[in-house]
């Protein structure tokens, strides 16, 4: 069992009559079937298709009361978001603010109190209530434990506002729904889906010694084929070229990043 305080984890509050649909028609997910209690993985996305924040949506939705959610995002991005979704917002029926100051989020593993993480079995729960203190020995702990999982996390495996969200295994982890209507972005996220053109994956690496530097090229030969992420224990996660990871595993030389041979893991 394992428990930690995500400090750098802040909540935007969406509630009122007309707040579940307004988050429908803006991101990646599906939210009308998101029943009390549950949580689902998304993203808001630039018109160009680009993710500029993802997140879980938890329905805090409680008997009788209109529909409330809390946001689980990125504490430094909160404030941004509670404002783009004040923008798009325009007459609606709907409360939006920055809780982040009051409430945090606490996860467990690979079960406990609060909502279950959907984007996967073993990641365990995110419990949603007043702020921590956080541990730095339990945060490593919950760091092995996504990276040994393969779930990456933005700012830290990928650039917001630089990546699109097949890049970022958005659609892997459940965070796109392929079935619903408009969403802001959501033609290109199809047109990639339908074509089959995604040319970019973050993939588990694995590595002997120290970890490679957050952020390093990683080469074969010559060839840059991606770039390092978020590293531990021998485990980390990449973002590269998959037609060129393809290529260079045909040449038979190992990939490496900050002087570190890896193993990476393109299926």
């Amino acid at each position: 069992m394992g428990t930690a305080f995500l400090d750098d984890r802040g909540i935007v509050a969406v509630e009122g009559a007309e707040a579940r649909a307004l988050l429908h028609r803006l991101v990646t997910s599906d939210v009308l079937g998101l029943a009390p209690g549950e949580a689902r993985y998304t993203a808001l996305l630039s018109p160009q298709g680009k993710v500029m924040v993802d997140f879980l949506i938890v329905d805090a939705t409680t008997d009788g009361g209109a529909d409330r959610f809390l946001l689980d995002c990125p504490a430094a991005l909160a404030p941004d978001l509670a404002r783009k979704l004040t923008l798009y917002r325009l007459r609606a029926a709907v409360g939006i603010a920055d809780r982040s100051a009051d409430l945090g989020v606490t996860a467990h593993w690979p079960d406990g109190p609060g909502a279950r993480d959907p984007r996967h079995p073993a990641l365990g729960t995110r419990d949603i209530g007043p702020r921590g203190i956080a541990d730095p020995a339990a945060r490593l702990a919950y760091e092995a434990h996504r990276i040994a999982l393969g779930i990456p996390e933005g700012g830290r495996d990928f650039a917001y506002g630089d990546a699109f969200p097949h890049d970022v295994n958005l659609d892997r982890l459940g965070g796109v729904d392929f079935g619903k209507g408009c969403y802001v972005g959501q033609e290109v996220v199809s047109r990639v889906h339908h074509r089959g053109t995604a040319r970019k994956r973050i993939v588990p690496v694995h590595f002997d010694g120290p970890p490679p530097a957050g952020g390093a090229d990683i080469t074969v030969g010559e060839i840059v084929i991606g770039t390092m992420g978020t590293s531990l224990d021998g485990r980390g996660l990449a973002m590269v070229r998959t037609d060129r990871a393809e290529e260079a595993a045909a040449l038979g030389a190992p990939p490496v990043a900050d002087g570190v041979h890896l193993a990476l893991s393109l299926s």
